[in-house]
């Protein structure tokens, strides 16, 4: 080896530690800014009837249950066995009343830090299809500041928990193309899924990781290292759900996999009109604003280049989800988050290429009248809380949208490519507003 080649060596191993700490940097400074948003305020407004009220005795009950009892693997509510929800989410509850007080705090504090970690992992799934840094960033601030996700994600309700875990899997399956190791971590994060939120979705997330690997790799599905590794994840979750069989209460193992499909069966048969889909589309457009205006944008730059993986796995995600999210019902139900995930990478990926493009080149006139609209109607909402008297919060955060809107439309009609960086920094700011208030849970 002669001084030429050792120093080129040399070289090389510190781009590469920099680069290492350059991406745990910008790991840990998405999770901070996550926790900021995620954990502001948790205690108001009080628990919400139904679910989270549920989810509290539940979990209380556990807190005085012995470890080693049935109740702990499979947890009631009252006398009856509540097979309605997988056990994972009560027992983080429940671990947080052993360590804290039984209060509304600590009730949505563990969902909502699992929400935060969702934000990192995700950026971890946009470098792994992404080749540069630039689009994971960009997608990773959209999914940051998507008002369901952040909404949702503060409540004590599986389906907020689960996203992390969906954040998981996929990251560890993208991450097995290249190293058949993470498929164990990609089966346990699938196990997590089926723990929190049942087998029917996480059969739903795994069937869009496989339709994507058979059209990015197929040699995986030939693999079986990879599949061993998939099997030994699972088997946690397996455990789960054959051990009332193996104890002689095979009616319960019934009534757990019959609560996990029920959505899907239900959604078959109720047949959904025509007014109930409007309804459907108009909610899920008002909460997706405005990263819907650049992810439509995305969707169409995927298919374009439909032959990149990136734009595999945007398209398959967003499909097969989406269409699912059709199937089930509302845009804002339970089953609706991981759809925002898919929208957000497709964002994040036409707001890097205009990035990237030159300066002057002009951008969609849609962009400028879909944003000065939004000024408009956040502008409208600032009258109507001034005159509803709702506090003097919801003013505030509606004319920060509002402000953010109208600047973002004026760069944007000027070709300055520092729009993006505005709606990010506006939207953030908007969201940390909203959430110092008692009203971030009203729709």
């Amino acid at each position: 080896m002669n001084r030429q080649t050792f120093i080129s060596g040399r070289s090389e191993s510190r781009i590469r530690k920099t680069q290492r700490w350059i991406e745990r940097m910008w790991m840990f400074g998405l999770l901070l800014a996550a926790l900021l948003l995620f954990c502001l305020n948790l205690d108001s407004p009080p628990l919400l009837n139904g679910g989270e009220q549920t989810i509290n005795q539940v979990a209380g009950e556990l807190t005085t249950t012995p470890l080693a009892s049935w109740q702990w693997f499979y947890p009631t509510f009252g006398d009856k066995s509540y097979v309605e929800d997988p056990p994972l989410l009560y027992w983080l509850i429940a671990l947080a009343y052993k360590t804290g007080n039984d209060n509304t705090l600590i009730t949505r504090l563990p969902t909502a830090l699992l929400s935060a970690l969702s934000v990192p992992l995700f950026y971890g799934i946009g470098r792994e299809i992404f080749p540069s840094r630039q689009n994971a960033l960009f997608s990773s601030f959209i999914y940051l500041t998507v008002l369901p996700v952040v909404q949702y994600g503060r409540l004590a309700i599986a389906d907020s928990a689960v996203l992390c875990f969906v954040m998981l899997m996929m990251v560890c399956l993208l991450r097995s193309r290249r190293d058949l190791r993470w498929s164990l971590v990609a089966g346990i994060g699938f196990a997590l899924i089926c723990l929190t939120q049942g087998i029917g979705f996480g059969l739903l997330l795994l069937a869009i990781g496989l339709i994507f690997i058979a059209w990015d790799t197929p040699r995986l599905l030939r693999s079986g290292y990879w599949w061993l590794g998939w099997i030994l994840g699972i088997i946690p979750g397996l455990v789960w759900y054959t051990l009332p069989w193996l104890e002689g209460q095979a009616f319960l193992t019934a009534n757990l996999i019959q609560e996990s499909l029920q959505p899907f069966w239900h959604s078959v048969k109720i047949p959904r009109t025509l007014t109930g889909y409007y309804d459907y589309l108009l909610e899920f457009l008002k909460f997706s604003v405005p990263w819907l205006l650049f992810a439509s944008y995305g969707l169409g730059l995927a298919w374009t280049h439909r032959n990149w993986g990136w734009a595999k796995f945007v398209l398959v995600w967003t499909g097969v989800y989406g269409g699912a999210v059709c199937l089930i019902g509302s845009p804002l139900s339970a089953y609706s988050l991981p759809i925002y995930p898919a929208l957000a990478l497709a964002g994040g990926a036409q707001l890097a290429a205009v990035w990237n493009s030159p300066r002057s080149q002009s951008y969609p006139r849609l962009w400028v009248f879909g944003l000065s609209l939004m000024s408009l109607g956040a502008i409208a909402a600032t009258v109507y809380f001034l005159l509803e008297a709702s506090g003097k919060l919801l003013p505030v955060v509606s004319s920060s949208v509002a402000l953010t809107f109208a600047i973002a439309a004026i760069l944007v009609a000027r070709r300055d490519i520092q729009f993006i960086f505005i709606l990010f920094w506006g939207m953030y700011v908007s969201l940390v507003l909203l959430m110092t208030s008692p009203h971030w849970i009203v729709s």
